[in-house]
């Protein structure tokens, strides 16, 4: 490795990316042939894939020993593989990406560029072409307005996590021990000098998207409980609110019935008052106890991973 030049990583997890890796491989190396002044390594971390990646990584590390992988014993989940690959990547600066080619490498150029200018975080904002359906660009506003509301950060929409990030700020989050990982938010709160580039997603030509509803949900909930108190003192005012609609109610109910001919059957205003708090007190039981959850797991201090088998040991 030639000692002029510097060294830049780029960290990819994969989970059954067994079709693709040797294309995203291809055109990263035709990225950084444009670019000799760089030299580079690839670190693909493996995420329990269950299809032929695995094997498709050795494969590529025997060709070329710039290709580095990690294997975990199990899935842990995308952003726990994005923080394996920057706790083991070397270079002076780290681009996290994904495998299946909608973040195009070419991209890597100009980050590198600002990079270059002095900025510690390059990072990137997907914009929406033609083709993406109306729903779906409906909801993606929907959830950052939504986990922007409720948390104490401001994440612009689109915010992926194709990003470069300065060798200074990788080793402060090597030092985070967080169980339940939200990068994009973690980024944005670190601070440091940031820049933001748009870019249209590339197609993709292998397997499918590994977020469906239910982890993009996920995600939001871990987003918006790592960063914010913000739903506890929501559930506080619910709760406020809902008492003092309870004792109006019960003031009505004792003038009524003393100083008045008013009748008040009772059954049906009593089983909607039983739905209305006890529904109320259940959702603010949810807030507390997915709090409470994060520290039960947190306080354990397991690993955040596990490594079964790496090249990067040798």
């Amino acid at each position: 490795m030639s000692q002029s030049r510097t060294l830049v990583s780029i960290v990819i997890p994969v989970y059954n990316e067994e079709k693709g890796l040797t294309k995203i491989t291809k055109r990263i190396f035709e990225v950084f042939d444009k670019i000799p002044k760089y030299d580079f390594e690839i670190v693909f971390v493996d995420d329990g894939s269950y299809d032929d990646s695995l094997n498709e990584l050795i494969a590529l590390n025997k060709e070329n020993p710039k290709i580095n992988y990690l294997s975990f014993s199990r899935n842990f989940g995308h952003q726990l593989a994005v923080k394996a690959g920057l706790d083991n990547a070397n270079g002076m600066c780290v681009i996290s990406m994904d495998a299946d080619l909608q973040h195009p490498p070419e991209l890597i150029v100009e980050m590198l560029q600002k990079w270059e200018e002095g900025y510690d975080i390059v990072y990137t904002r997907r914009k929406d072409d033609k083709g993406t359906s109306f729903f779906k660009r409906k909801t993606s506003a929907a959830y950052y307005r939504f986990l922007n509301f409720l948390s104490d950060i401001e994440i612009e929409q689109g915010a992926a996590d194709f990003r470069l990030l300065d060798r200074k700020v990788v080793d402060i989050l090597r030092n985070l021990s967080e169980n339940n990982l939200f990068l994009r938010g973690l980024v944005k709160w670190m601070g440091f000098s940031q820049y933001g580039i748009d870019y249209a997603p590339g197609t993709r030509e292998f397997g499918k998207t590994k977020y469906n509803v239910r982890k993009m949900i996920s995600l939001a909930i871990t987003g918006i409980t790592s960063f914010s108190t913000r739903p506890l003192r929501i559930a506080s005012w619910i709760g406020l609110t809902a008492s003092a609609i309870g004792f109006t109610y019960a003031i009505f109910a004792f003038i009524a019935f003393f100083f008045t001919d008013l009748n008040l059957t009772g059954w049906t205003s009593l089983i909607m008052a039983v739905i209305f708090f006890g529904g109320i007190q259940l959702l603010t039981l949810g807030i507390i106890g997915e709090y409470i959850g994060k520290l039960f797991m947190q306080v354990k201090g397991r690993p955040n991973y596990i490594i079964k088998k790496s090249t990067l040991d040798d």
